[in-house]
């Protein structure tokens, strides 16, 4: 125990509005996925309809889960997020498992992921050598983890800034695609289709990667002003946005390359911007790419060490990350543990054939079992009376819940199953479950430790 005239520990302040909170969920959500998993999605697709009812129901999707964590965020703000909701459901022990796990798959996988994209469309506009986007990789995430250290008003500017100017350059291409006139780019080279329930499931995990991040505002609670209030608006206003720019992104593309060209494209916006403007389009493309990814990379660095600081501040085996800095009002060990694991994974996701579909994979168990529980938790924290009024609950109680419920125990079923099969990225699902059951020893070495000091 610390001692009766001991300086209380710092800890965050309350400095967010709901334009910055919305700027930060917008700014994880459309990132480069957008860039990326429409080429796969339409190849495992038979019709364009199936294929915009796809981005329609991961958008639907999103909403019922964002109302969910609405109400846990309002009821429970804190810089712990999902940690802090699991804790206090289910006890400290899958609190714990879930930090392991965002600490060393989930987040970092995510950072690993986006920085690969920033990294091959850099080596599109300044080539490094062989080994360039790899670089391009390492160095932004120890750019933006820089950033993330000097203090939350930089990253908070950075965000805003990165998410004002995607916005325009998002609004680039949709005009740019849906006013193209011309009939549909013939594809380079024929388009492989695949259908089935297992393609279709894993159409389905690459859009919910896509329109991932939303439940990062859980992360925001003790940032953001009046968050019983604000953290509702933030979040039903940031996914509603989001659903209909990529339903209006995915139109664009249809409309320029159609599905079968979108299936034979390695980079369909690419192909879009280059039938749409020419030669200037792929500069403008790439540029567009690397702003989508430094801001998804900000905003998912500046969450994600929310999660290590709180680990660090219940658990004396992480002590170390349990620090928040004053002066800067950021947890600055959380975020070097962070940003040196997610280095580690771009270095080894580089080994393998496509670094970002490994990272995609690697993430994906963990993250719909955490997902899974999270929404379980829901459940148990209403037979719980909140430690102060709450003034937001979730809409047509329990059919919204139960509904999530389902959504990510199939979606659990369907990466288990991919991290079954022969793909070759599906070797990053079998090494994230791994490292996800490597947190069962080391939470036995935690317990063995006191409990950290409050």
């Amino acid at each position: 125990m610390s001692a009766p005239n001991a300086a209380p520990a710092a800890a965050p302040r309350a400095t967010f509005g709901v334009a910055d909170a919305i700027a930060m969920i917008v700014g994880i959500v459309i990132g480069a996925g957008i860039f990326k998993a429409p080429a796969i999605v339409a190849g495992s697709v038979s019709s364009q309809e199936v294929f915009i009812a796809l981005w329609v129901a991961g958008g639907v999707i999103s909403l019922v889960g964002a109302l969910c964590y609405a109400e846990l965020g309002s009821a429970y703000p804190n810089a712990g997020g999902e940690y802090y909701f699991l804790t206090r459901a289910f006890g400290g022990w899958l609190g714990f498992l879930f930090a392991w796990a965002r600490m060393s798959v989930v987040q970092t996988g995510a950072i690993a992921a986006i920085a690969f994209v920033f990294g091959d469309y850099a080596t599109q506009l300044l080539p490094l050598g062989a080994k360039s986007p790899v670089i391009y990789a390492l160095l932004a995430v120890a750019a933006i983890t820089a950033l993330n250290v000097m203090g939350t008003r930089q990253s908070r500017r950075l965000q805003n800034v990165l998410t004002a100017g995607l916005a325009l350059a998002v609004t680039a291409v949709i005009v740019a695609g849906l006013g193209y006139a011309g009939r549909p780019v013939a594809p380079a080279a024929p388009a492989v289709s695949s259908s089935g329930p297992m393609f279709s499931q894993l159409a389905l995990i690459f859009i919910l990667f896509t329109y991932g991040g939303w439940n990062e505002a859980a992360y925001l609670t003790a940032d953001i002003r009046n968050a019983r209030r604000n953290i509702v608006r933030a979040l039903v206003l940031g996914i509603l946005g989001v659903t209909v720019i990529y339903v209006l992104l995915n139109l664009a593309y249809l409309n320029v390359l159609g599905l079968d060209g979108m299936k034979a494209s390695k980079a369909v916006a690419a192909d879009l911007m280059q039938s749409a403007l020419g030669g200037a389009g792929a500069v403008v493309l790439s540029l567009i790419v690397m702003a989508a990814s430094l801001s998804t990379l900000n905003a998912t660095v500046f969450t994600g060490a929310r999660t290590n600081y709180a680990l660090g501040r219940d658990h004396s085996l992480f002590r170390l990350m349990g620090v928040w800095r004053e002066q800067s009002n950021t947890p600055v060990n959380a975020l070097l543990v962070q940003g040196a694991v997610a280095l580690v994974l771009v270095l080894l996701a580089a080994r393998t054939p496509d670094g970002f579909e490994t990272m995609v994979a690697y993430t994906a168990p963990a993250f719909f079992l955490f997902f899974l529980l999270t929404a379980i938790s829901l459940f148990v924290l209403r037979r719980q009376a909140p430690a102060v009024e709450n003034p937001y609950r979730v809409p047509l109680y329990p059919l919204t819940p139960l509904l999530f419920v389902a959504t990510c125990a199939f979606m659990l079923y369907s990466t288990f199953m991919y991290a079954l099969s022969k793909d070759p990225s599906s070797i990053g699902a079998q090494i994230g479950i791994g490292v996800l059951l490597l947190g069962l020893p080391v939470l036995w070495l935690a317990r063995r430790r006191p409990v950290a000091a409050s």
